[in-house]
């Protein structure tokens, strides 16, 4: 059992090593301000042991020859002292301030990386994670890592120049007071060892409870409409607070190992230094020590055990940053599962003609696929709509043209081009999205309406408002243009939101377009404007439409029918309708209703 615990703490150890390794290419960049600091901390830790030496002089003088205690020698050594506490004020000064700005590019850089690697992971590592739990490892975690990496170094140094200084200090008095230190010393770190090991793991437990209750909030917040409808206050709350407390109940774990921790830490300390009264006062009655020494010893022995306390205080600051260490790195771990290919190329000159050759997928491997050996081929500039009962992979198909998700087998062509040999980046450029659920980013009009062109002028923003039947509403607002949309574009109706993202794909100009159900959560009024805004937005485009509203898709070239078993029926509306099999079912049931 012994030998296991010893593996366990050896590898826990390990570990440590291994992240700190991790993290110390951002500790790299700033190594020049980082041994400023360390020089800084330096000078301050030996301008804090002069003050024994100083006292031993005076003491010593003061028992051997009184008379040799003149005010003048008193001043200079006062007037000394102060000088020198000036010297370190303004490199304890140096030292915080360098620091803590050292240790916050440290937390921009690791939080850039982060937000850069997370654009990069695939739909399917966002469809298992919570933006909450995502939002807690970019900011209270990286703000325990800069803390930790701005404390760590200097905290190790300082203890160190003060144990060497002060044990060349103990050697020209008596040797014995040093070897008093070093002797508790061990017996300090093995018992303190095992809840050093519990708060990190407490302190873990806790980053990812914050990250819950992160994402129980944003939930909550974000579906205020829908918990006031159907007045589920109470439910939210009660969620809430299941949640809260189970983050207190690892705060009180937490609370409870640092208070051993500490207590432990105490009681060696006052150990320590009764040990050292002790024995100097029987060094000093057998005039083995001089008071001189025996005063200086104990303010030697207290800066020491000092220093010893401020490392032992940083250990809890050490788990909470190298937890965070831990928590950054398992996010960059995460391997982007859609990537360019080695080769892959940009795409000029789309013409749109996009094929499906035998391609089968599965958003779980292993389990159903939704795709099975999928044959299509949609011509150049061809307006082709997919209809069929939900779970039939009308979104799915859609989904993996731009490569959001990757078929498990076959392959998708564009202009006769694998897909996976075009940059992702060129790929996505040329192809136009409008889904059901409208995503407007918090900001104006304006902002929304660039997203589909960065540089786009004042003139291309009014037409492409005006192409896709948004520029009289947003004319008609007080702002304009520069009108203020909320959170989600709350502000907006669902219509207005609809015509802005077609708009968007305007000033894009894309020439394949892929309209997921765009217009099947909108009233009848809005949705004759909608869908008079992608007829004009289809022109001239390659189009796959996913409908329910089959009366707006009768004039679709090609109605493909699709559903669990693959591709049941295709054909134009009236080849369909003359057919009389699924979609002439599904027609004359939505007419009926």
């Amino acid at each position: 059992m012994k030998a296991k615990e010893k593996g366990v703490k050896k590898s826990a150890t390990q570990k440590n090593m291994s992240l700190i390794k991790r993290f110390f290419p951002y500790l790299k960049k700033h190594l020049g301000t980082e041994l400023v600091v360390l020089l800084c901390a330096a000078t301050s830790a030996a301008c804090e042991i002069i003050l024994p030496l100083i006292v031993r002089k005076i003491t010593d003088q003061g028992v051997e020859e009184p008379s040799g205690l003149t005010v003048k020698l008193i001043v200079t050594i006062c007037i000394a002292y102060i000088a020198l506490r000036g010297v370190d004020s303004f490199a304890s000064y140096c030292q915080s301030y360098w620091g803590h700005k050292m240790g916050t590019k440290i937390e921009n850089s690791m939080r850039e990386d982060m937000f850069d690697h997370l654009q990069k992971l695939s739909f399917t590592f966002f469809d298992n994670t919570k933006v909450g739990q995502l939002m807690s490892r970019m900011t209270s975690d990286l703000f325990d890592v800069a803390e930790w990496a701005h404390h760590f170094p200097e905290m190790v140094l300082m203890t160190v120049v003060k144990f060497i200084a002060s044990f060349c200090i103990f050697a020209t008095m008596d040797i014995r007071f040093a070897l008093v230190i070093f002797v508790l010393m061990p017996f300090m770190i093995i018992l303190t060892k095992k809840s050093r090991t519990r708060m990190r793991d407490t302190f873990k437990a806790g980053r990812h409870q914050v990250g819950e209750i992160n994402a129980r909030i944003e939930d909550s917040l974000l579906g205020v409409r829908v918990v006031r409808s159907f007045t589920n206050e109470k439910t939210e709350k009660e969620k809430f607070s299941k949640g809260n407390e189970a983050y207190v109940h690892i705060r009180n774990k937490s609370h409870k190992y640092m208070s051993q921790f500490h207590a432990t830490v105490k009681l060696i300390d006052g150990i320590t230094y009764i040990v050292v009264v002790g024995m100097g006062a029987l060094l000093m009655k057998n005039g083995i020590t001089s008071a001189g020494d025996f005063a200086a010893s104990l303010l030697l022995i207290s800066t020491l055990l000092g220093s010893i306390r401020t490392i032992v205080d940083f250990s809890e600051q050490f788990s909470r940053g190298i937890t965070g260490v831990e928590r950054f790195a398992e996010i960059m771990d995460e391997v982007p599962e859609i990537t360019d290919s080695p080769d892959a190329v940009e795409i000029e000159n789309v013409q749109g003609e996009i094929e499906f050759r035998n391609v089968s997928f599965s958003y779980v491997k292993g389990e159903k696929e939704i795709l099975h050996h999928l044959n299509l081929k949609i011509q150049k500039g061809e307006n082709v709509a997919l209809v069929g009962p939900s779970g039939g992979g009308k979104t799915t198909l859609c989904n993996l043209i731009p490569r959001f998700y990757e078929p498990e087998s076959g392959e998708i062509l564009l202009d006769g081009k694998n897909i996976k040999d075009i940059t992702l980046r060129s790929l996505r450029s040329n192809i136009g999205v409008v889904a059901q659920d409208v995503y407007l980013f918090s900001g104006t009009i304006r902002d929304n309406l660039i997203y589909g062109k960065a540089d786009a002028t004042e003139e291309e923003i009014v037409e492409a408002a005006k192409k896709a039947g948004a520029h009289e509403f947003i004319s008609s607002l007080p702002n304009g243009y520069d009108t203020y949309v909320g959170e989600r574009g709350v502000k907006l109706s669902g219509g207005q939101k609809q015509r802005i993202s077609i708009a968007r794909v305007f000033l894009k100009n894309p020439p394949v377009l892929l309209l997921d159900e765009a217009t099947s959560a909108l009233d009848n009024e809005s949705e004759k404007l909608v869908q008079e805004s992608l007829e004009r937005l289809a022109q001239g485009r390659t189009t796959l439409t996913i409908a329910h509203r089959l009366t707006t898709i009768r004039n679709a070239d090609e109605i493909v029918v699709l559903t669990e078993d693959g591709i049941a029926e295709h054909g134009s509306h009236s080849e369909l309708m003359q057919k009389g099999g699924i979609y002439s079912n599904m027609y004359n049931m939505y007419a009926v209703m």
